[in-house]
């Protein structure tokens, strides 16, 4: 297989697609500004391609910011994209949907990947997805898209996710990586909850904002950037669901991940970044010699901590050592039945 990868920074469709020709699937990012043109476009560019896009920064070698991208395949065993709609209520309504495209392109965990991007209410969608995937183990990729706005197939819908299934003629495989680790033996009971709103209230009885503030030493004004070091950590099972502060709301704190009364939460400090992901890249040559290309999905927090820290260009071309490497900077990432933030999710198709 081949991931085609093309961009424009000023926004000029035409010149992203520069190149493609009779492509299996396609992947839009595209600015807020031009996004529903772009997608427009694409359809009548390549009329009945399947395709699923978004609002979004993208990269391979370089990140284009404001412009448009499109990521493509050829060569697969088989393709589909479609969507699941009014996801803040019922996404199941539509799953009869996603239920025929898996057993049409006839896929299994060994050469078929999901890859989504979705517009809200992420962990319901991902329990409502993955209630299907897992029954061929099939695994699932994805991110959140700004502006509340997905497309699929040349249409484009609010508070929805579009999905594309990818068969590969050889094997796939996701992963995640988390740059963070526990920081001390701090533990905390969270309480007066805000489950729509993502709001923890309180933390062991105390106020979150004050809880957060006297164990890092910071002001208020610090907070927003603090948790690019120090987000709290949720654990299931094995794993570590890292929950990044949005906002402080009076006394409490808004993160981008629901947290729930009585869930119990670890304070996450940053580790040595550049030593992980030199880890993740040596794992994935490992367990593919030969490597077709990489597709990731990159937390928008770590973007900017790379950026800060002037380590973006070094990340891409690390990535870029595995081959064709592109991918989506999302709000939220994706990895199975996980929203997690603050993380790396890939697929890396042999």
């Amino acid at each position: 297989m081949r991931q085609f990868f093309g961009m424009s920074q000023s926004g000029n469709l035409q010149e992203a697609v520069r190149g493609l020709d009779k492509p299996q699937l396609i992947m839009l990012m595209s600015n807020s500004g031009q996004f529903e043109a772009h997608v427009k476009k694409l359809e009548e560019l390549f009329p009945k391609v399947p395709s699923i896009g978004c609002i979004g920064m993208s990269y391979d070698t370089q990140v284009a910011e404001k412009g448009v991208s499109v990521i493509a395949y050829y060569g697969i065993a088989g393709a589909a994209a479609n969507v699941l709609e009014n996801v803040s209520l019922m996404p199941v309504k539509y799953i009869d949907r996603l239920e025929k495209d898996v057993h049409a392109v006839n896929g299994s965990g060994r050469d078929t990947v999901c890859i989504d991007f979705c517009s809200a209410n992420d962990a319901c969608v991902l329990t409502t997805i993955y209630s299907v995937l897992k029954h061929r183990n099939i695994p699932l990729v994805g991110g959140t898209g700004d502006g509340g706005k997905i497309s699929a197939n040349g249409k484009v819908y609010q508070d929805a996710v579009a999905y594309a299934l990818i068969k590969n003629n050889g094997r796939v495989k996701a992963y995640k990586e988390n740059i963070y680790h526990q920081m001390g033996n701090y533990r905390f009971i969270a309480s007066k909850t805000d489950k729509a709103n993502y709001i923890i209230g309180k933390l062991n009885g105390k106020p979150a904002k004050q809880v957060y503030q006297d164990i890092l030493h910071i002001t208020e004004k610090e907070i927003l950037t603090q948790t690019f070091k120090n987000p709290f950590g949720k654990i299931n099972g094995n794993e570590t669901c890292i929950i990044s502060i949005k906002e402080v709301n009076g006394t409490a704190l808004t993160c981008f991940r629901q947290v729930n009364d009585s869930d119990v939460l670890i304070m996450l400090e940053l580790g040595d970044y550049k030593a992980i992901v030199k880890n993740t890249v040596r794992t994935i040559r490992q367990d593919f010699p030969k490597i077709s290309a990489v597709f990731s999905v990159n937390c928008l927090f770590r973007y900017l901590l790379f950026t800060e820290n002037h380590y973006m260009q070094e990340y891409l071309n690390e990535m870029g050592t595995l081959g064709n490497h592109a991918g989506l900077v999302g709000y939220g990432e994706h990895y199975n039945n996980q929203f997690v933030n603050q993380s790396m999710t890939c697929v890396v198709f042999e």
